[in-house]
C-alpha cells in the first residue's frame, strides 16, 4: 500500500544547496499528457504573491468559476498551500492526487523529485477539476517548477532582493530570472527599482508579450474605491497595492469582480492581527521590512524574532528599528536558523535591546517576524 502523502513529503528535503532545473521539465514531459490543465494566471516575484494570489482567486470564485489556488511555503498545515474554491484542500483529496501523481510517474521519478516539485504536480493534479487556477511561483520565475505550465497570464509583484544564492546578486539578475518567465500577456505591479520597470519592458518585447504596468489599468473610479475600501479596513499600503494588481489581473481576464468579496479570505499571516496588542507577519526580507514599518509606524513594538541564515538580518532588522522597542528571540527548530551568537552581535552593533521569548505579557504590544518558521513557532507556543 502507497504511504500517505505527509509521510512521503517527510522524506524528501526542504531545502537544497543546488537545483536541477532540468528535473522538473523532464517529469512534466513524461506525465504532460495525462494531465487535463485548467487556464493559468502565474504569479512570480519577491514578496506579495500569496495576498495577490488570493484577492485574485477570491474573485474568481464569487464570478462563479471553479478556482484552485496554490501558494507556499504553508505556516501550520502543509494543506494551506492548496486552497480549492474557498477552502484549504483535506487530507482525503490531497491523499488522492498524490496516489495519481506516484502511479504517473513511477516510483523512482517520484523519489526524485525535490518537495517543491512533487507538491506542484499534486497541486495541478487535485485542480484538474477547476476553470482556472492561480499559480505561486516558488523562490525562481524562469526555472521554477511552476513555469513549465502553459500560462494565460503572468502577473509580476514587487521584485526585490532575496535568495541572492540561487538567484543573482544583483536587481538586474533577480530580475531577469523571474520576468523571462512571462506569458503572452503579463502585468507588472508598483516596483521600488527602476531597473525591474525597464527590464519588465525590455523582456516584453523579446518575448513579443503584451505588456501592462498596472497603472495604465486602473481607472481613477477603480483607485478611489480601493483607497476608499482600504481605509475602511485598515488595509496597509502594501495590501491595497496588491489588491490593486489583483484587480488589474482581473481585468485583462475580463472577469466582473465585487471588490469587497476579494478581502472578505485574506491570507492568514500578512500582518494579521491576532488580538489587541499582537501582529504576526511571515515577511522575511528587506522589502517586507520596509512595509512593516510604513504600515505601522508611530508605534512601537517589541519584536519577536529570528531568522535564517541567509536573509540580510542588518538590513532587515536597521529598517524595523524605528517600530522596534525591544526584540525578544524566539527558539526556531530549523537548521536554516541564524546561530543565536551571531543575531546577538548584530542587535548590539545596532544597539537594540534583546532578551529570550518566553510568554507574551498583556503590558506590551508584540510583532512576530522573520520568517514562516518563526511565525509556525510563535502559533505553537501561543495555542498552549
Amino acid at each position: 500500500m502507497l504511504i500517505s502523502f505527509l509521510e512521503f513529503l517527510d522524506n524528501k528535503p526542504l531545502y537544497y544547496d543546488e537545483i536541477d532545473y532540468d528535473r522538473m521539465p523532464r517529469a512534466y514531459a513524461k506525465i504532460k499528457g495525462a494531465l487535463i490543465l485548467p487556464r493559468i494566471v502565474h504569479l512570480v516575484g519577491t514578496n506579495g504573491k500569496g495576498t495577490t494570489g488570493r484577492f485574485l482567486a477570491n474573485a474568481l470564485l464569487d464570478s462563479g468559476l471553479n478556482v484552485g489556488h496554490y501558494t507556499s511555503p504553508h505556516i501550520m498545515s502543509f494543506n494551506e498551500r492548496i486552497w480549492l474554491n474557498g477552502s484549504n484542500a483535506d487530507n482525503q483529496l490531497l491523499q488522492k492526487a498524490h496516489e495519481m501523481m506516484f502511479t504517473l510517474l513511477g516510483k523512482e521519478r517520484a523519489e526524485a523529485l525535490s518537495y517543491f516539485e512533487y507538491t506542484t504536480l499534486m497541486a495541478m493534479a487535485l485542480f484538474e477539476s477547476c476553470d482556472i487556477v492561480v499559480l505561486e511561483a516558488g523562490l525562481g520565475g524562469e526555472y521554477d517548477a511552476t513555469n513549465v505550465f502553459e500560462k494565460e497570464l503572468s502577473i509580476f509583484t514587487p521584485i526585490d532582493f532575496d535568495h541572492q544564492a540561487f538567484l543573482g546578486d544583483t536587481i538586474e539578475a533577480i530580475a531577469s530570472t523571474k520576468l523571462r518567465s512571462m506569458a503572452k500577456i503579463a502585468i507588472l505591479g508598483e516596483q521600488s527599482h527602476q531597473k525591474v520597470e525597464d527590464l519588465f519592458d525590455v523582456i516584453g518585447k523579446e518575448k513579443e508579450s503584451e505588456i501592462y504596468h498596472v497603472s495604465e489599468l486602473l481607472s481613477k473610479n477603480v483607485i478611489i474605491t480601493v483607497e476608499e475600501l482600504a481605509s475602511k479596513e485598515f488595509l496597509p499600503y502594501y495590501l491595497t497595492q496588491n489588491l490593486k494588481l489583483a484587480i488589474a489581473g482581473l481585468t485583462l481576464l475580463d472577469v466582473s469582480y465585487n471588490i469587497e468579496c476579494m478581502i472578505k479570505q485574506p491570507m492568514f499571516g500578512r500582518l494579521t492581527k491576532l488580538n489587541e496588542h499582537i501582529y504576526l507577519d511571515v515577511g522575511h526580507n528587506v522589502l517586507a521590512a520596509k512595509a512593516m514599518t510604513a504600515s505601522l509606524q508611530g508605534q512601537k513594538f517589541t519584536l519577536v524574532y529570528n531568522s535564517y541564515k541567509d536573509k540580510e538580518i542588518v538590513d532587515i532588522l536597521q529598517t524595523l528599528k524605528p517600530i522596534v522597542a525591544a526584540v525578544e528571540i524566539i527558539d526556531v527548530d530549523n537548521v536554516r536558523i541564524e546561530q543565536r551568537q551571531q543575531l546577538e552581535a548584530v542587535l548590539n552593533k545596532l544597539h537594540i535591546s534583546y532578551s529570550h521569548f518566553n510568554e507574551i505579557k498583556k503590558d506590551k504590544k508584540y510583532l512576530i517576524f522573520g520568517s514562516f518558521s518563526v511565525a509556525e513557532a510563535f502559533l505553537k507556543r501561543y495555542k498552549e
